[in-house]
């Protein structure tokens, strides 16, 4: 009897697969994510290593939301700091997002013992 109620729970072959593909972009999406923000905190380190030894009173441009705006290094390079930092932790928040989904998509995989061919 509980043979019967496990086929009548058991999700369909292209349901399975449908599945197994949306958890497989959902984690390509993700790793796509993580590559950007890793390229823009490697942006934000270039330009702070580059601010760092500059005289605090020395002018500078910053980019904000489309507009360039005169500052001093003094001004921007704390607020630069911070979104490197931010940055950062996103990053951190969705690797472990990352390796939590890569968990249950294995998981997926061996439960339903889905077999990846090589292209």
């Amino acid at each position: 009897m509980s043979s019967a109620a496990e086929k009548a729970q058991r999700p369909t072959d292209q349901e399975i697969v449908a599945q197994f593909n949306s958890m497989k972009q959902e984690l390509q999406a993700i790793a796509s994510k993580l590559g950007e923000l890793e390229q823009e905190k490697d942006e934000h380190k270039m330009v702070v290593d580059t601010m760092v030894p500059l005289n605090g009173d020395r002018k500078c441009f910053r980019l904000i939301n489309g507009i360039l705006v005169e500052r001093t290094v003094g001004d921007v390079l704390p607020t630069l700091k911070q979104n490197m930092d931010n940055i950062d932790k996103l990053v951190q928040q969705l690797v472990q997002s990352y390796k939590k989904k890569e968990e249950d998509f294995m998981a997926y995989q061996k439960k339903w013992n889905i077999q990846v061919k090589p292209q």
